[in-house]
């Protein structure tokens, strides 16, 4: 009896996800990727001993990755292992002020006490709180579909309608946290959680708050090798369960013939297919691999997340004071999301993330030497002159990294290399260079997020960042996982 055979366009980590799953339910699959690499925005940079991730750096919730390497029955530590870091971020402010974000909620709720007067109480009650709410809200939002009405008649939904509180909803995310800390350090490190799916605290809704219970509660990790390292085991997996990889392949068009998906067009030829799986972008999906002008216009109606603007440097010296992931705020933080979002422009004051897996192992960065993931938060925006727009943002980057650190960075940066917007968007069509698709400046933006199928045309499905539940590593990941249980029901 011949296998079904499953399409995946696109091998970004939800797609390879997907595409491990299908395998695992009895499909004979085949992976289009148009770079020659897999993994999609998580990739590789090396040059002169210094290696950088280019793409998501936050490791969080390996259980996901733990579950399909279970479901294909073959051991994680084969392909994969990785290490608890103790601090998930180090928080720098303008007014000298640093503090630990420890993965132990009580110390970091002894830290914000003693660093800036937080009471306790406070950090340990908004954190419960999270983890509450994921458990019985999060669940459902992340886990399974929102478009299918068995999603609404199970009795886990009454558990779950119970624990959304009013502020949840009604708040932004900047207003319930103002609600819940006396200090603005304390509301200006849980804001940030908003940038975790390319939104602003100051409209996403309070439901975001729930967010910090991944970084903060579970734990943050870190994987041997580095990022690079999640998507090269995944892609081993896949092809040790018989996955196909068509690396170099542009799909040109999903085919569909009755209201049906019958395969894609690649380099001219048609590859036939009993479903096919779109890992690309949901809008481009529409407009390119569909022509659906008017489904492509309707994803456009709402709101697109922020981007990134990405400098990898090469640092010919050591930072004692800084750690794996650091973060330096930006004094007016609501300025800077009216800049990114109202005027689609970048703030002059950005708040900067910086990486450096030097920190965690050998290897990555040459003796002495340090390599550093530099990201401030980008605005989708259209024309930019990028050349221009990069000078000028590393130019508010380099100085206030000065200020804030005592150097002259200028003297120890000794390689460079640049991601704007419009790389990401060259790389993984992404309209716009957008993270994670739509933003969730509005509180019902996870309804309004595109679901993993569409009605109209049958056996088409869709995950990654930009559908449902949304972007980052751990929810790619169960979007794969809603689109099986989709296909296998």
């Amino acid at each position: 009896m011949n296998k079904k055979k499953a399409i995946v366009v696109g091998g970004g980590i939800g797609g390879i996800a997907t595409a491990i799953r299908l395998s695992v339910m009895g499909y004979e699959v085949e992976v289009f990727e148009k770079n020659e690499v897999a993994g999609g925005k998580m990739y590789l940079i090396e040059k002169d001993g210094y290696r950088f991730d280019a793409g998501p750096s936050l490791f969080t919730q390996p259980v996901n990755i733990e579950e399909l390497f279970e479901l294909a029955g073959e051991p994680i530590e084969n392909y994969l292992t990785y290490t608890s870091v103790s601090i998930a971020c180090r928080y720098f402010f303008e007014n000298g002020v640093c503090i630990n974000a420890y993965t132990n909620p009580e110390e970091f709720a002894v830290e914000m006490e003693q660093k800036v007067g937080e009471n306790p109480r406070n950090i340990i009650r908004y954190l419960k709180d999270a983890e509450r709410t994921y458990e019985k809200v999060g669940n459902i939002f992340l886990n399974f579909s929102l478009h299918r009405w068995k999603t609404w008649v199970h009795p886990r939904i009454v558990a779950a309608l119970k624990a959304v509180k009013l502020p949840y909803l009604l708040s932004t995310l900047n207003q319930f946290n103002v609600k819940n800390f006396n200090t603005k350090e304390a509301v200006q490190i849980f804001n940030r959680f908003a940038t975790y799916n390319g939104s602003n605290p100051y409209k996403a809704p309070g439901m975001l708050s729930l967010i910090p219970h991944l970084e903060q509660n579970e734990g943050t990790f870190y994987p041997h090798g580095g990022m690079i390292n999640i998507p090269t085991a995944l892609v081993q997996l896949a092809e040790k369960k018989g996955v196909r990889f068509r690396l170099g392949n542009h799909v040109e068009r999903i085919l569909v013939e009755n209201n049906k998906a019958i395969g894609v067009k690649s380099a001219g030829e048609n590859h036939a297919a009993d479903l096919v799986v779109s890992n690309v972008d949901v809008y481009y999906t529409y407009k390119n691999l569909l022509n659906n002008e008017a489904g492509a216009l309707k994803i456009l109606r709402n709101e697109r997340s922020s981007s990134a603007l990405i400098f990898y440097w090469g640092i010919k010296k050591e930072f004692s004071q800084l750690h794996l992931h650091n973060i330096f705020f930006s004094e007016q933080y609501e300025e800077e999301f009216k800049h990114l979002f109202n005027h689609k422009k970048f703030f002059d004051d950005p708040t900067i993330y910086i990486n450096i897996t030097s920190k965690m192992e050998a290897g990555q960065a040459p003796e002495g030497a340090e390599n550093w993931f530099v990201m401030v938060n980008a605005p989708a925006m259209q024309d930019a002159n990028w050349p221009e727009e990069v000078k000028r943002v590393r130019g508010y980057v380099v100085a206030k990294l000065n200020r804030m650190l005592g150097v002259d960075l200028n003297e120890y940066i000794q390689v460079e290399e640049v991601l704007t917007p419009a790389g990401i968007q060259q790389r993984t069509d992404s309209y716009l260079g957008s993270l994670y698709g739509t933003s969730s400046n509005s509180k019902w933006a996870a309804f309004l997020r595109h679901a993993n199928y569409t009605s109209s045309i049958n056996g088409l499905f869709f995950a990654g960042g930009s559908v449902h539940p949304g972007g980052g590593i751990p929810l790619c990941l169960k979007s794969a996982k809603i689109v099986c249980d989709l296909i296998g029901h």
